[in-house]
């Protein structure tokens, strides 16, 4: 059967039991990252009536076993009515929307909203970046952050409008990197912060005392506004004679534990493979390789791989438009400029 919404289950017009706040919160999200602000907000006793978040995943060999996201596992957990629309302007999920007459919308780690959804509560819908805007607009700011070898990130909460990333700055809390954070230790630390500042901006806006400002009163203090689009496969492989030492560690922590960066290893014979990098070294003598995953295989220390393999004559392999360029592997360092 496939409808355009998964819904579960009716509506609950007194919302959670146990509810102090007489505001009546729509939740929206789907990763780890939004369950610790909607956990907050549960236990800081909203009344969150109702939470948005991706249909099942199908998961498994057969992808004959359907998965629920981490925010749908706490809410179902929590007794909150679980909405699952395919198509978030389907008329029959716009009704059961408009069923939980919602004072306001949070949005933390979800999709973009159409205006439909983010203007339909009275008090509007916010949302918590991962970053400080105007930086960093986009849906990969945590990532972009360490690639770019920032010192400084942070979270923003913003009310939605029709430009994604845009809309009017509620707070924002800067959030220190350190040389040796990759992207799921930054991933962690703003996971809570931002939890706290969606604590703290639904109290604002509840007591009246949110006051909004226009992203471009940031801007001038902001050296560069950098993007953070989308990670794939093209724009995560280590393109070696593009980096330095440094920006190539940055790039790889920056990647690290997920998506994690690749390059292609050539062995002798020709065979080629996909190498995933996930920690690096740098030093004065170049960049050593530490964590990494052959296709196939486990991730392990370059060391132990080393110990089991046999693959002298290997290289690292980049393809160019004008043919390739090699890096003998495994060397202990590999020479980058400085």
């Amino acid at each position: 059967m496939n409808t355009s919404s998964q819904i579960h289950p009716a509506p609950s017009l007194t919302g959670r039991a146990g509810g102090e706040s007489s505001l009546r919160i729509i939740f929206m999200g789907t990763p780890d990252f939004a369950v610790e602000s909607l956990r907050t907000l549960v236990e800081n006793h909203y009344n969150v009536v109702a939470v948005v978040t991706m249909p099942d995943k199908p998961v498994g060999r057969h992808h004959d076993t359907l998965q629920p996201s981490p925010v749908k596992q706490y809410a179902v957990g929590q007794g909150i009515p679980v909405l699952q629309p395919e198509r978030l302007k389907d008329e029959a999920f716009l009704e059961q929307l408009r069923s939980y007459r919602a004072d306001l919308q949070v949005v933390v780690a979800f999709r973009m909203l159409p205006e439909v959804v983010w203007a339909m509560p009275p008090m509007g819908t916010f949302n918590l970046h991962a970053a400080l805007l105007p930086q960093y607009r986009g849906a990969a700011p945590i990532n972009w952050a360490v690639i770019n070898g920032d010192t400084e990130t942070g979270v923003t909460t913003f009310f939605l409008d029709h430009q994604i990333d845009t809309g009017r700055i509620i707070h924002r809390v800067p959030v220190p990197i350190s040389d040796t954070d990759n992207a799921g230790d930054v991933h962690d630390r703003l996971m809570t912060v931002g939890a706290d500042l969606v604590l703290r901006t639904v109290q604002d806006i509840e007591a009246g005392t949110a006051a909004a400002v226009e992203q471009d009163q940031f801007s001038h203090a902001m050296t560069e506004l950098r993007g953070a689009p989308k990670l794939f496969r093209e724009n995560t492989e280590i393109r070696w004679s593009e980096h330095t030492v440094k920006s190539a560690y940055d790039f790889i922590r920056g990647l690290s534990p997920y998506p994690g960066a690749w390059t292609t290893m050539r062995t002798a014979d020709g065979r080629e493979t996909q190498l995933k990098v996930f920690s690096s070294e740098k030093s004065a003598e170049g960049l050593r390789l530490v964590d990494i995953q052959l296709a196939g295989k486990r991730r392990m220390k370059l060391d132990e791989y080393l110990r089991g393999a046999h693959i002298d004559g290997a290289v690292l392999v980049e393809k160019q438009e004008n043919g390739e360029k090699v890096w003998p592997f495994p060397e202990k360092y590999l020479t980058l400029p400085r």
